[in-house]
């Protein structure tokens, strides 16, 4: 068979692979019966995407107030801040910038369709998430056709490579579900595709260098532990051509950072994400030792002093007669909330004084899930950092435990670095450094946060650098090729991979097969 004929064979192999792989996700779009039936939202996480996106194109606001006040969409991923008409409201949490993309397409078809999320949930929710997920899914399969036509060498490696793709990764099974990771994770494709042409095929176009920093920048915007990728990438460009990258990467990323540091402004009245805003604010008043001794014994029966009604006064601030008040003792602290005034202070003890604080704890209001004593389950955080790193490599979160064609990326890799060609091993270093930044960096986060992404069915946040591990996964897959063993046993990771994908098929947000199974067995 020719050379030619052989491509064709294979292209049409690849088109059959990731038709099989489109048409499952679609169907299982089409059978979406989230909570019963009564939306097809199906977690916090999403809902609270959606309700911006609804919030937005019915209402005119990022404040969610409205679409909340019907509790099948209400999200405990909010937070509650003062808006820009002066009065308090509630918020997803989530980086806006996604929300008002998905915003302009959700305008599009309630205009041209005459539906909305409020009235046919079910039907645009279906709609924009086959246009979107499975939308960026093709292209993120097409991107990888054409790398691996590049560089593979081997027609058994290439079809593997796409079949790991379309059927054993946590991307098809997330791409039922409106989420940031397999947004990130295209971006990263579409990022790493735009510099290997560079650093490998040798190609100085202007447009490769936009591109790669253009999606470099929109894959940290949506997954904040990617921009190691954008750091790490635009230092190994800005090596390879300085003027291409200066003149054509970094005005892409520009874009891209005028566009997300912009929205959140426009949602939030803040240059900070929602993330960033869990202290006190500034101090704007004082008393002293002589008036916080007097007053501080009033504060603990929930009492609001004179001298603290003064302090205010003097900020031009005029409380009103029955303001509420929390005792936070274990801080030694008190939250003052005057409804009437639609504001929130901070009372804290400094040496012998009380400190007066402006309110920035957005995480902190009347019903939050999010403080201490309040969060349960998975969400508490795992004690033990060696636990933690074990369960999201190897347990039941586990990268290599769910997915073991990754221990294929690892050999893949491993080759690349022993190679003779210096810019495939630069590729494996690159590659190699961020998984490991990304792995060190979420076992030594604080406790409240190592808590394996939620009730979740992988380690969601790893997802985005699936794209570089399948470009890992080549050479390993033409290493084997060439043996018969080799090529089974690659072939049962694959159905392992591809099962543990499966598992969750209908609702990505809930616990994979090895967590509920160590459930069952009581050791959880």
């Amino acid at each position: 068979m020719t050379d030619d004929a052989n491509r064709q064979l294979r292209l049409a192999i690849y088109a059959l692979l990731i038709a099989v792989s489109v048409g499952t996700i679609i169907g299982r779009i089409g059978q979406m019966r989230a909570d019963h039936g009564k939306h097809p939202f199906m977690s916090a996480n999403d809902r609270s995407r959606w309700t911006t996106i609804r919030s937005l194109v019915d209402h005119g606001t990022f404040a969610i107030d409205d679409v909340i006040a019907d509790r099948r969409w209400d999200s405990i991923d909010k937070v509650y801040h003062v808006g820009a008409d002066g009065k308090r409201h509630y918020y997803s949490s989530k980086p806006p910038l996604l929300a008002v993309l998905l915003a302009g397409e959700y305008w599009v078809v309630k205009s041209v369709m005459g539906l909305s999320l409020g009235s046919y949930p079910f039907y645009v929710a279906r709609i924009m998430l086959v246009i979107t997920n499975v939308g960026l899914l093709l292209v993120m399969f097409a991107s990888l056709v054409s790398l691996v036509e590049r560089y593979g060498r081997s027609d058994w490696g290439k079809i593997f490579v796409i079949a790991s793709a379309a059927f054993a990764t946590f991307l098809t099974t997330f791409a039922i579900t409106l989420n940031n990771h397999l947004i990130a994770a295209v971006a990263a494709m579409l990022a790493i595709d735009f510099a290997l042409r560079i650093w490998i095929d040798g190609r100085r176009e202007s447009w490769l260098f936009f591109g790669a920093g253009l999606m470099a920048a929109f894959a940290a915007a949506n997954d904040l532990p990617a921009f190691s990728l954008f750091g790490i990438l635009g230092l190994a460009l800005l090596i390879q051509s300085p003027s291409k990258t200066l003149l054509a990467g970094v005005p892409g990323a520009l874009i891209i950072a005028a566009a997300s540091f912009g929205t959140t402004y426009w949602a939030h009245g803040s240059w900070k994400p929602p993330y960033a805003h869990r202290s006190d604010g500034p101090a704007i008043a004082q008393l002293d030792a002589q008036a916080a001794g007097d007053a501080a014994s009033e504060l603990n029966d929930a009492k609001v002093p004179t001298a603290v009604r003064s302090a205010f006064a003097e900020q031009g601030i005029t409380l009103s007669e029955t303001p509420e008040l929390q005792v936070r003792a274990a801080d030694d602290r008190w939250v003052l909330d005057d409804p009437v005034v639609d504001r929130r202070w901070a009372l804290q003890k400094v040496d012998d004084g009380i400190e007066i604080r402006s309110w920035d704890r957005w995480y902190d209001y009347a019903d939050t899930y999010w403080r201490e004593g309040v969060k349960k389950g998975v969400d508490l955080g795992e004690q033990s950092r060696l636990t933690y790193a074990f369960h999201m490599l190897l347990g039941h979160h586990g990268v290599f435990s769910l997915t073991p064609i990754w221990i294929l990326s690892v050999i893949g890799g491993v080759m690349l670095l022993r190679s003779e060609d210096r810019h495939w091993r630069d590729v494996a270093i690159l590659v190699a450094t961020l998984t490991i930044v990304c792995i060190l960096f979420y076992t030594f986060r604080p406790l409240k946060d190592r808590n394996y992404g939620g009730v979740c069915s992988g380690f969601r946040w790893l997802f985005w650098l699936i794209p570089l591990w399948l470009v890992m996964l080549q050479p390993a897959a033409d290493w084997c090729a060439q043996r018969r063993w080799m090529r089974w046993t690659a072939t049962i990771l694959l159905a392992i991979s591809a099962a543990s994908a499966a598992y969750p098929a209908l609702n990505p947000w809930s616990h994979p097969w090895i967590y509920r199974y160590l459930q069952y067995l009581g050791w959880l």
